[in-house]
């Protein structure tokens, strides 16, 4: 059986219209003959909405009961025995009540398609496992009901239903999506419109990544290797070398003419490891890139055009940035050079030369090219070359008449080799000359003269010298090879030994200057940063610098007390000071250089959102105490002031009974008014650490009972075992009495109807707790500590549960008197607040 097509309508919000847009298309695919039903919508309530369902098919749904409530879910069964073509099934990530065949919708529908018929759902961005810890930090609100981006992403098709943040509000203002009394709290938390724009370009973002891999895998299906120019990308080449911030800076400018491009730069390192760019370098213009938005790539490939194109078009890059060739004209007479080989294989990639300081001023030495071989074995191989030639001609001629003259070139042909190998490839071509010359007037007819009677031994001669010459070239190149990979392996390391050090977890710059300093045998190394240029009016004098960070002995305290600085960029720079460092040292040097730059600013970021986070804090505090606090104050002051004016009135003659109904029922308004105002003001002294606790031993039997009549209405509903045997404990009776009214206020607020809470205590060691259980729906595990948090009001349906302060200021009052607050599950279903208070000193004495 064909496996039926998913189709998911992709919103940014609740309330942009996804289930509108589904049953609208439900609609249509009717009108069109398919068959077509509805397995489960949520209208919400809205109107416009449900009119939709006029007419259409609607499965009916499975009822379920959890913990003596009713609830109804998707019927999997009646849908797929029904067979429609198309069934129109709302909320991707819904969670199913437990006792169903699946935990979530989404299982549902895999079941449904697996049996053939197609599926249309919706889904809204921040139930997207992947973004939903982001889309937290947004709104401040978690979601714990996610679906897998997978499952999304495995859809036939996804459509994002959009609508710009400022109409969004409008339609929650004009009641088309909450009820009216939720608009207030809606506009002022969840839907204000910087969240909105947030979470717009969350579902943009997601939705045009799915649309890249669509795209991908229909060229790779198809096997097209062609750019497709649906989206500007720019690919920069980066070599390594000073001209590297300039070919950034054009390919950002580049990038940023089209809106959306795309800017990634790419290094090709050659197979073998040991040839490539300044590490310093790199470092740095990576950093650049990606301050400017773009993404870095490392490739490797001996053929460097290739591995820049094959990289090109596996990104499906538009534009390629190369620099102009820094070889001088007489090397570009021999080889055309990346940029020309580039450009003439480039196909449809647009190719930008840009020029620069350092074009064709040619290659700089590599660092690594000084000489192969040691100074003594160089001095050996001259020695050999200038004293043991003669001394080989002068062995050979008593033995010229018995010697023919290819046997004698073979012997120079040995010296040569045996120079190369001990001296490298000058001292050998000087020998193979020496010997040609030597060859010539010692044992070519004639004899004593510098000419060649016999074409055959001219021959001889230059082939005696070009094989001297090709042996002693292979002899150098090897030895350089070898000493070139003994560095890099070493090089290596050392920078893996560093990077380990700081991925151990020791602090990032003082790891790295004191592992340099140990690693080179410095006296210290010294991080320093200037702190401003001398003045224009007098340049005379010296430049400021601030010691940032040091290892060692005494720091250096400006770069020129320093063997060796390292300038990492205009306002940092790396003194070293013990030795000179050689060149090879220092690149090493340098390229720790930059990542302690890179150390310091991650620091730095560090320490500002250390500071910003307390700000944010009170921010959001504020925020949400204005947003909660907007509609509790208001309830309870119009209940009370509608009370009093209906007193107040003379239009009416209130009987007895009503004139004492409203008085209650401005009294009940005022106490709990009163309640959350001393809440907040409590909470306030909390935060600010100057709440007064006047701690004394307090006996439970008393202050229990207090509690439970403190609840007014609810102390039927609160059933008490305080045993009279319980030892005193220390704690404020007046702030314990609080904590104990809130934790039962709560409980009572989340138990069903009719099932009372209980409150026990016990006696375990120098602690009594006291359990507050209750037989509600209950909190998982990983929100035990969130219900702490101020202004949270986790599974609340409605906004008149009071300002979430209850349970946050229970725990801050039971701190400050030395105690725990802390919840566990109540067996059998439910939740049970653990209020533990040390015992008095007396009674533990008794």
């Amino acid at each position: 059986m064909t496996r039926g097509r998913l189709r998911v309508y992709l919103g940014a919000a609740p309330g942009v219209g996804k289930t509108f847009a589904m049953l609208g298309e439900g609609r249509r695919a009717c009108e069109r003959g398919r068959d077509v039903v509805v397995g489960f919508v949520e209208t919400h309530g809205r109107a416009r909405t449900a009119d939709l369902l006029d007419g259409m098919e609607v499965i009916p749904r499975k009822t379920l009961v959890y913990r003596g409530a009713t609830f109804t879910e998707l019927d999997v069964d009646a849908v797929i025995e029904r067979a429609p073509k198309v069934a129109l099934i709302d909320e991707l990530a819904h969670t199913n009540v437990p006792g169903s065949r699946n935990t979530k919708r989404w299982q549902d529908i895999d079941e449904i398609l697996d049996a053939g018929i197609d599926v249309i759902s919706t889904v809204n961005i921040q139930h997207l496992e992947s973004v939903n810890d982001v889309v937290e930090q947004i709104t401040g609100i978690p979601q714990r009901e996610t679906v897998p981006d997978e499952v999304v992403r495995r859809a036939d098709q996804v459509e994002l239903v959009d609508m710009s943040p400022e109409a969004l509000r409008r339609r929650m203002a004009h009641g088309n999506i909450y009820m009216p009394e939720k608009v207030d709290a809606a506009l002022a938390n969840y839907f204000r419109v910087g969240n909105l724009t947030a979470l717009r370009e969350l579902a943009l973002l997601w939705v045009a990544g799915k649309v890249d891999e669509q795209l991908d895998r229909y060229r790779a299906d198809h096997g097209i290797e062609g750019t497709w120019e649906a989206r500007e990308r720019v690919v920069v080449a980066l070599t390594g070398g000073p001209e590297g911030d300039t070919l950034v800076r054009r390919a950002a400018r580049i990038a940023a003419r089209s809106k959306g491009a795309d800017l990634l730069a790419v290094h090709v390192t050659h197979a073998d490891g040991l040839s490539g760019g300044d590490p310093a370098n790199l470092a740095h213009q990576r950093a650049l890139v990606e301050s400017m938005g773009g993404t870095y790539h490392q490739v490797v490939g001996d053929d460097i055009p290739r591995a820049l194109l094959d990289f090109a078009r596996g990104v499906n890059a538009t534009q390629l940035v190369l620099g102009a060739s820094r070889r001088g004209r007489f090397a570009q007479v021999f080889s055309r050079g990346v940029g020309v080989e580039t450009t003439a294989l480039s196909g449809s990639i647009d190719v930008h030369m840009i020029t620069h300081e350092e074009a064709k001023r040619g290659r700089r030495r590599s660092q690594h090219s000084r000489a192969a071989l040691t100074r003594k074995r160089r001095s050996i191989g001259w020695a050999m070359a200038l004293l043991g030639m003669p001394a080989l001609t002068a062995g050979l001629i008593p033995f010229r008449d018995d010697l023919s003259l290819p046997s004698e070139i073979l012997f120079f042909l040995l010296m040569t080799v045996g120079v190369a190998l001990v001296g490298g490839m000058w001292p050998a071509i000087t020998a193979a000359v020496g010997g040609s010359l030597l060859l010539n007037w010692y044992f070519t007819p004639p004899v004593g003269e510098f000419t060649i009677a016999d074409p055959e031994n001219l021959f001889a001669l230059i082939v005696f010298v070009v094989v001297a010459a090709a042996v002693s070239t292979i002899v150098d190149i090897a030895a350089r090879r070898t000493r070139e990979a003994a560095s890099a392996g070493a090089d290596a390391e050392v920078l893996s030994t560093l990077a380990g050090h700081v991925l151990r977890g020791d602090a990032a710059v003082p790891s790295l200057l004191a592992r340099m300093r140990e690693t080179f045998g410095l006296t210290s190394v010294t991080l320093l940063e200037r702190i401003g240029p001398p003045g224009p009016d007098d340049r005379s004098q010296p430049e400021s610098w601030r010691i940032l960070a040091t290892a060692g002995g005494t720091p250096c305290t400006s770069p020129s007390q320093a063997d060796t600085d390292v300038i990492v960029d205009d306002d940092l720079v790396l003194a070293a000071s013990g030795r000179l460092l050689d060149a090879e040292d220092r690149r090493v040097l340098e390229a720790f250089a930059a990542e302690a730059a890179v150390a310091l600013r991650q620091e730095r970021l560090r320490e500002e959102a250390s500071r910003a986070k307390p700000l944010a804090e009170a921010d959001a505090m504020r925020t949400a105490l204005l947003a909660a606090v907007s509609h509790d104050l208001r309830t309870p002051l119009a209940s009370a002031k509608a009370a009093v004016e209906s007193l107040r009135s003379t239009e009416i003659d209130w009987s007895d009974e009503d004139r004492a109904e409203l008085l209650a029922t401005a009294d009940e308004s005022l106490v709990r008014l009163d309640r959350l105002v001393a809440n907040l003001l409590d909470m306030s002294r909390l935060q600010a650490g100057v709440l007064g606790v006047s701690l004394e031993p307090v006996a439970l039997e008393d202050i229990v009972p207090r509690a439970v009549d403190d609840l007014g209405p609810l102390r039927d509903r609160v059933d008490g075992d305080i045993s009279i045997e319980l030892p005193e404990i220390v704690g404020d009776p007046t702030l314990l009495e609080r904590v104990l009214v809130n934790l039962m206020t709560n409980a009572v607020r989340y138990s069903p109807p009719g099932e009372k809470v209980l409150i026990t205590a016990s006696w375990h060691g120098d602690q009594v707790e006291i359990r507050v259980m209750d037989r509600g729906p209950g909190i998982p595990p990983s929100d035990h500590e969130r219900i702490f948090l101020p202004f949270q009001r986790l599974g609340d349906r409605d906004n008149h549960s009071g300002v979430g302060l209850g349970l946050a200021l229970s725990r801050g009052l039971t701190e400050a008197m030395g105690g725990t607050l802390v919840p566990e599950e109540t067996p059998g279903g439910g939740l049970t607040m653990i209020l533990s208070m040390p015992i008095s000193s007396r009674a533990a004495v008794r």
